[in-house]
């Protein structure tokens, strides 16, 4: 997508006008006239757009409190080595140095190790290991970056100076980077307890039969491939801001983070063993995460622990040089992996074995790359048998985090490539071999051997749909003409799904006030994806009541009761759903009080828009003037509470299924190895769309990831474990120049996993981009003698490639 392309659909995404409703009012941003009552799946103006892109979002680091001071972090140098001392004394001494902590000033209070949650077993049946994470180490570092000391002080830059004048001394240790090697018997241990290093096993489907088919199958196509490491580098880094006051004996953070409420309970009860009300967890603005601010990092903690030893609020905002060797990172898993199929390209069998670097601690969400590196073994196909065995290991890297479309993306590419393999050992077309293998719609609801049960989808015709809006059928002429021009021209599709929407309870309110705002309380966090939007669309249509009345209030520990926040494209699917159930709770007790008010009974009530009327009458009465009887005691029917509240909570039994296809061209440079995307059509499932404007750009985001990690991005160490990506410098992100134009279509079939009927939409993107872009390029690749190039495909490594190739 070009620059103009880009500042078009921004532009688009606040400008859009809903289609149908009879009150308009002046958008006091743009000056335009627009509608105020929304719908569900109305391309409505983001109801955060004017704020936003006025300067006026409240991010972290504008939170500015009296009297606030400053933590440095003195990180280590080294990937693995054990502390024989650490002196402070010579940084004690400078200006505007308040305090100094290390790991023994951590002990002195007790501050437990920074929690997380319990890993699945080991392989031999024990339970998993998670290696003890002090917020800051006392005896040994085990990756670059790990923090050492905190520096306490009144301005940045004489935190930076202190650190500088504080001395370690280390006893260097080997260091293991790679997951292969530090699995092996002869690995150096780096724990006691963790015995080759392995944290826990994931083992999904039937290996037995598995083994069988794969032996009986007239063919069999056996790969190894890798899986990048990369990172999320969010628009906002991390970053933190905590008061605490000694006379409520109440701590106050203030984080851009997923999860307020389980961080909450994770500092209260593992670390500070102080109960949850002692303790607020506040998320306003957050700029971007993507998984990688899900999991409790020791920073937080720490800066909250530190403000009550100083006195003050305390302030840590991270920046991109120490970003890039301490925030939490993602994929790096090595694959081998078997499909094995017949002559007419029907797949018999599929076995991986998967080996994923988890870096030197366990992530509280660092689990979903691992467990779905052995359960995505069926995607969109009727897979017969499958076996998935994955193993976690611990190295002296960065700890893992989820990152957009955990499982389903390495899992997706890794198959993808193999499915083309086989099409193209049988001679059949890529989509063709697809089609032949698709799950049926009149087959589903159905359990897959991987364990999975997918309620519903229509695989085949979101694949035809897409291939329509790719004009793949002139596939070969614009081949011919990239070739005349002295291009490698290749075309990339990928199918594929990506489980959304993981069960955990949610809760949401609704809360009237007198003059008719409703308050709607979550528990989620927005990172960009137009949560206040989405939430205002359900409540508006269910209630009939204008968008300018309704208020949302979101990652606020103080505010709402409790919730699982945001992650795994769960927002609209379960948050959305609660919210809908509140408003229909609400709706049900005003369709009450409209009987009484119209003296009516309360099955002769009908709603429509807003309207309370009585069937066959003309006597009606609007939400408003529900609204104000409400509030009076005397009017609401005998027995009935007075106001307008409501609450709702809910949890899904099982997750949605979201699906796509993609179809991505390329043109190669064979003299540069330089790779340019030249045309994009995807297509997506993801049941009721809330906000078709706003599922265009989680897929075209999501989209931008994918071709990242394809083309460029990776985090890469030595055999030291020194992080050699360590900047912008080296670790190279997609421009809007490195896209082209995203052509995009959908095909919803709703599902039957929550109220909404909705999928997620926030994954898909990437999980089918890498897959999609990889084939691409390893098409065009194939026709001069390169075999399945790995990512990223620089233009370093595939000139290389070609020349080896030639």
């Amino acid at each position: 997508m070009r620059i103009r392309e880009i500042f078009s659909f921004c532009f688009m995404t606040v400008i859009a006008v809903p289609i149908t409703s009879d009150k308009v009012c002046t958008n006091n941003f743009f000056g335009d006239q627009i509608v105020t009552r929304y719908s569900i799946s109305q391309p409505v103006t983001q109801v955060e757009a004017p704020r936003l892109l006025t300067g006026q979002g409240q991010y972290t680091d504008d939170v500015k409190l009296p009297f606030e001071c400053h933590a440095v972090f003195l990180r280590s140098p080294h990937a693995h080595a054990k502390i024989k001392s650490i002196d402070i004394g010579p940084a004690r001494v400078l200006p505007g140095v308040i305090n100094i902590f290390t790991g023994d000033d951590c002990a002195e209070d007790n501050l437990g190790p920074v929690a997380g949650n319990t890993p699945p077993k080991r392989k031999d049946g024990r339970p998993g290991f998670r290696p003890l994470r002090e917020a800051m180490p006392r005896d040994k570092v085990v990756h670059v970056g790990q923090l050492l000391a905190m520096v306490v002080c009144e301005t940045i830059n004489q935190g930076k100076d202190a650190v500088e004048c504080i001395e370690v001394d280390f006893e260097i240790l080997p260091a293991a980077v790679s997951q292969i090697e530090n699995n092996r018997p002869e690995a150096n241990q780096l724990y006691n307890g963790g015995e080759r290093n392995e944290a826990f096993t994931s083992i999904k489907g039937d290996l037995e039969k598995t083994n069988t088919a794969l032996s009986n199958a007239p063919h069999l196509i056996k790969e190894t491939m890798v899986v990048s490491r990369v990172a999320a580098n969010t628009m906002e880094p991390r970053a933190v801001v905590a008061n605490y006051d000694p006379g409520r004996d109440h701590y106050t953070v203030y984080a851009c983070q997923q999860r307020p409420f389980v961080w909450r309970n994770m500092m209260t009860k593992k670390m500070f063993d102080i109960e949850e009300n002692q303790m607020t967890v506040i998320a306003g603005d957050v700029g971007g995460s993507f998984g990688m601010k899900g999991g409790l990092t020791p920073e937080v903690p720490l800066v909250a622990w530190a403000a009550k030893r100083v006195g003050r609020p305390v302030k840590w905002v991270c920046e991109r040089s120490e970003g890039h060797i301490s925030d939490d990172q993602a994929r790096d898993v090595e694959f081998e992996a078997e499909l094995g199929f017949n002559d007419d390209g029907k797949f018999l069998g599929y076995r991986v074995r998967a080996y994923a670097n988890v870096g030197a601690f366990l992530s509280m969400n660092g689990f979903g790359t691992p467990n779905g590196a052995a359960s995505y073994l069926c995607s969109t196909y009727d897979m017969p048998t499958v076996f998935g065995h994955s193993t976690a290991t611990l190295t002296n890297t960065v700890p893992m985090a989820n990152y957009r479309g955990p499982s389903g993306t390495p899992g997706s590419y890794v198959l993808e490539r193999l499915i083309n393999l086989a099409a193209e050992k049988l001679g059949l077309d890529h989509s063709e071999i697809r089609r032949r293998n698709y799950i049926a719609p009149n087959a589903m609801p159905i359990k897959l051997p991987n364990g999975q049960t997918y309620d519903c989808g229509e695989f085949e015709a979101v694949m035809d749909k897409c291939l329509k809006l790719a004009e793949y059928d002139n596939i070969p002429s614009r081949r011919k003409n990239a070739e005349k021009r002295g291009k490698l021209y290749g075309v990339g599709v990928s199918s594929s799904v990506d489980p959304s929407g993981s069960p955990a309870p949610e809760a949401a309110e609704l809360r009237f006030d007198p003059g008719g705002t409703v308050t709607v309380l979550t528990a989620s966090t927005a990172g960009g994806q137009s949560h206040a939007t989405i939430y205002t669309q359900i409540v508006s249509e269910t209630l009939g009541i204008d968008a300018e009345k309704i208020r949302v209030v979101e990652g606020d520990t103080s505010k709402h009761s409790f919730g699982s926040g945001t992650g795994a494209a769960r927002t609209a699917t379960i948050c959305g759903s609660v919210v809908l159930l509140a408003a229909e709770k609400t709706r049900d007790k005003a369709k009450k009080i409209a009987a009484h008010m119209l003296e009516a009974a309360y099955d002769d009530i009908e709603f429509d828009q807003g309207e309370f009327i009585v069937a066959g009458t003309d006597r009606q009465g609007s939400f408003s003037d529900v609204i104000d009887v409400a509030f009076e005691p005397s009017k609401v029917p005998t027995g009935m509470e007075f106001g307008l509240y409501e609450t709702a909570s809910w949890s899904p039994e099982t997750t949605n299924i979201p699906n796509t296809y993609h179809v991505c061209e390329v043109e190669i440079d064979p003299d540069t190895g330089t790779t340019e995307l030249v045309r994009y059509a995807a297509v997506h499932d993801v049941g009721v769309e809330l906000n078709p404007v706003l599922v265009d750009g989680q897929v075209i985001g999501g989209i931008a990831q994918g071709v990242g990690q394809a083309l460029m991005e990776q985090m890469m160490y030595n055999q030291e474990g020194q992080v050699i990506t360590g900047s912008f410098m080296d670790y190279c992100m997609p421009r809007a120049s490195d896209f082209c134009e995203f052509t995009l279509d959908r095909h919803p079939v709703p599902t039957s996993t929550n109220p909404l009927g909705v999928k997620g939409a926030g994954e898909g993107g990437t999980v089918g981009a890498l897959a999609a872009v990889m084939n691409g390029i390893n098409d065009a690749l194939e026709r001069v003698g390169v075999h399945n190039l790995g990512m990223p495909a620089t233009p370093e490594r595939v000139w290389k490639a070609i020349q080896e190739a030639s």
